[in-house]
Order: structure tokens, then sequence, then C-alpha cells
């Protein structure tokens, strides 16, 4: 059935102009207003959707085409996008940028797949007239996406700004719904190509509230607003949602997830994934914890462990009881941060950071990314939650690399057919029940993984009660719990 769903997409003409800071200030200002804002992520990031889960108030979706098909973005924008009066969706990079010269993957492909409205920022820093340059050609470049008008962004006075807003209304035929000026007390800093996760920001209600304050004096809300409620009529039950079923009056298993100021990256539909399939979360800090809680399968996901790393190693106990658990055969998925915290060193320049040590290898920090972009991957070797042959679709975004690796340490499950991983070649380090590597993935691309997660902590529950031997996953295990 169709029916209203106000939606609206914040693009950019390039990566880097504010649209996560524009963003964030344009949830803040509707919730402020009473309207509940839903909001979703274009892209592989996890700290922009960590900050406008925070605006908004509920936790940011990722609609990513690469990491998941057209189908699952519209399943899980039509599961989704009822949980509030408006849908945000924050574009990544440029408009039309994707993966290849037809631009695949893009922000622009998306707008049109959700049949969505587009709001383009435009940093306006050093041009004029060339800002309305810039905007024809995003409209000529594929008319079938629906841009509705243009923030301005970096403004320098009001004379720069009346001759851009001319030069877009008279040529692009575009309405200006924001003017905001350069400003040298924004709210959000930046590093490593992204903003600071609000993890380490020391004011997070500070920073929203100055978001707010700039949506308020330079934005205009009510006009942004009704772009978003011309958005034509949504087939919402289009696509149901169906959680799996476990059998009757079974105990849910318990699967750990470590989540602090070190590992804060994790999708909320990977969370959302495990609980539809009977699992109960549990929260775990590896910072604060004595030693790892009552779980029956871990999940630790990416973060940046360097910004943590004496705290880390100042709570031995925890990484001690990590590492028993693991020895006797906890199963455990990690990704990028949570694979360095199970190895056995973290360098950080002169600086040496003993880490968990259930993974022979160990680890050194770089000034340059050693591995960023989209990967895809083929599952060649036996592993505890894959079965061989299955490919996944992922991305990377790591200045860490391997300084050393024990043969006899493990083997790695995955052959890289993009991407970087390990070594270029490979990722997925195993051993016992531990799987992690480099490479994260969203539960909705890669159905698989949370089934095997489950099923996994169900076999262990079982080893444990029943002292069953551990064996590999096999194909269609998944499938029988």
């Amino acid at each position: 059935m169709n029916r209203s769903c106000p939606r609206l997409v914040v693009a950019a003409l390039r990566g880097g102009a504010g649209k996560t800071t524009l963003s964030v200030a344009m949830a803040v200002a509707l919730q402020k207003r009473g309207i509940s804002v839903v909001p979703f992520k274009k892209g592989p990031d996890y700290i922009d959707a960590a900050w406008l889960t925070l605006a908004a108030s509920k936790p940011c979706c990722n609609l990513d085409t690469f990491l998941m098909s057209q189908e699952q973005v519209v399943r899980s924008f039509s599961r989704h996008a009822t949980e509030g009066t408006v849908s945000l969706i924050e574009g990544n990079r440029g408009l039309f940028d994707g993966v290849n010269a037809e631009g695949e993957f893009s922000t622009a492909q998306l707008a049109k797949l959700l049949n969505a409205p587009v709001i383009l920022v435009v940093d306006c820093d050093k041009v004029t007239r060339t800002a309305a340059a810039m905007v024809m050609g995003c409209q000529s470049l594929d008319p079938e996406v629906d841009i509705r008008g243009v923030i301005l962004s970096r403004v320098n006075g009001s004379r720069h700004a009346a001759v851009i807003c001319q030069s877009i209304e008279e040529s692009c035929h575009l309405p200006v719904y924001g003017i905001v000026p350069r400003m040298t007390d924004l709210p959000f800093t930046d590093r490593h190509l992204g903003l600071i996760p609000p993890q380490e920001h020391d004011r997070i209600q500070r920073a929203l509230d100055r978001a707010g304050v700039i949506a308020e004096d330079y934005m205009d809300i009510p006009g942004l607003l009704r772009i978003a409620e011309s958005a034509s009529p949504w087939g919402i039950d289009a696509f149901p949602h169906q959680a799996i079923p476990g059998k009757t009056g079974e105990k849910p298993v318990r699967i750990g997830v470590i989540k602090d100021a070190a590992f804060q990256f994790y999708y909320s539909e990977n969370i959302e994934a495990l609980i539809d399939c009977g699992a109960q979360i549990v929260q775990i800090s590896a910072l604060d914890e004595k030693i790892l809680p009552d779980v029956d399968a871990l999940y630790i996901g990416g973060g940046f462990p360097e910004t943590q790393a004496r705290q880390l190693v100042q709570n031995e106990s925890f990484r001690r009881s990590l590492r028993a658990e693991a020895e006797a055969g906890l199963p455990i998925y990690a990704e990028c941060g949570g694979f360095i915290y199970l190895g056995e060193s973290l360098t950080i320049g002169d600086e040496h950071y003993p880490m968990v040590g259930a993974l022979s290898v160990t680890f050194g920090m770089e000034k340059r990314p050693q591995g960023h972009g989209y990967t895809t991957l083929s599952v060649d070797r036996e592993n505890p939650f894959f079965p061989i042959g299955t490919k996944i679709s992922g991305h990377e975004f790591h200045y860490c690399r391997i300084l050393s690796l024990q043969e006899e340490g493990g083997h790695t499950a995955y052959r890289v057919l993009r991407g970087t991983g390990m070594d270029g070649h490979r990722d997925g380090l195993c051993r016992k029940n531990i799987l992690a590597g480099f490479t994260h993935l969203h539960a909705l691309g890669t159905p698989l993984w949370a089934e095997a997660m489950v099923c996994k902590a169900k076999q262990y529950r079982a080893a444990r009660q029943n002292e069953v031997v551990y064996s590999p996953l096999k194909k269609g295990d998944a499938g029988r719990f």
C-alpha cells in the first residue's frame, strides 16, 4: 500500500563540503520542532551515522547499493521509514561519484531508487557564478535526479552570497534554502577524512546544540520540510519484515558486542539482524569491564583502538579473560579494530602495546591509509562462519598494517577480489573459532553472517553443555537453527 513518506536526500558536489554538519543541523532543528526524523546514510561511513543517530535520537541505517542489493536497500528503507515523520538521507562524496565513470553505486543512483528529492550542498569557497555552472552541470548530467534546491556553505559575506544566489536562481531555476557563512567555530572536527566520532567528543550535547543554532540561523527549515513532504507516496508495506523464528521456548543465545570508545563501528542493521535471528545482545566495554561476561559468541567491530591503546593495555584482566575464552573455543567475529585487538601487539611510533594475544599477528600504525575503499572477498578456505564459495561485499579503511604473522598461528579464509585486506591478496585470519580481518561487512548484503553467528553461538553453548567437538560451518548449517 502506498502512503505518504516525506523524504529528502542531502548531497554535495564533493566530499568534505559540509553535508554531514548540515544534515545533523537539519535533524536537530526538525527534532526541536517536534518532527520525528529517521536518519539514513549512503556510503560505508560509521562516524557520520553516529552523529546522525544522536541528532535524531534514532539509529541511522545504511543505504549503500554496493554493500547490498537495490532490493535490500528498498526493503530496509521501507522497514525503517515508518519509525518517524521525515526520512533524512545523507549522501556521500559528490552526487554522481561512484566506483566507475558511469557513477555506479552513487548518491544519485540511490536518490533515483528511492524517488527522493535532492538538496545540493555547494561549497562556495573562492567561487561565484561558477557555482551555478556546477549545479547546472549536475542538472544536465542526469535530469532524472530530482534536484530541488541548494544550500550554500562557506559563504564569505552578504555580497558574495547575493551574487551566487542570483546566479543559481536565474541560471538553474532553483531556490536557495540556506546560506551558511564561513565559520571558525564549527561543532565538529575532522580526522582521517571524516569527523571525530562522538564517543571521543568531549562536548557532544554542545556540538549538537551548536548544529541546531546553525540550522535556525542560516537554513530555511520550513522550506526544506516542504520539499521532503512533496516526495511521492511510497510503498511502505511492499516489503514487510520477517524475523527468523526460533524454536518454541528456546533460550536465546547471548552474543557479546564490544562497544566503547575503542570499538564503535557497527551498522545498526547488523545488531538488528542478530536480534532478528534470536540473539540476546550483551553490550561490553573492553575499557571498563574486568572480565568478559558469560556469552555464547562475541562480535568485535572496528574503531580506533590506537586512540585508546593505553587504556586497553591497562585493563589486563579483561584481555586475559578474553584470551582464555578464545582458547576455549568461544566463537569470535572481529573486524579491523577488533582484528587488531585480538593480535599480539600494536606498535604506534616508538610505543608497543600488548593486545589480547588470541591471534599470532602483530600490527603497526602508519601515517597513510593501508587500505581504503570497497572490498569483494571470496571464501575459499574453511572457517567458523562462512561456507566455501560465499562472496562478501564490504569495505575497509585502516591505517594499520601487519608487521609479522606466524604461519602456525592460523590460516586465512578469504581471497581478495577487490581491495587490500591483509596483504593485497588475502584477508580473514582464522584460529579455533575466531574469524578476523580488515573488511567490514553489512548484514543485509551478507545475510548468512547473522545466521552463522547465532548458529555458532548455539553450537558453542551445546558444546559447553554436552562437550560436543567443534567442526567448521558447512553449507546449509545456518539454516538448521
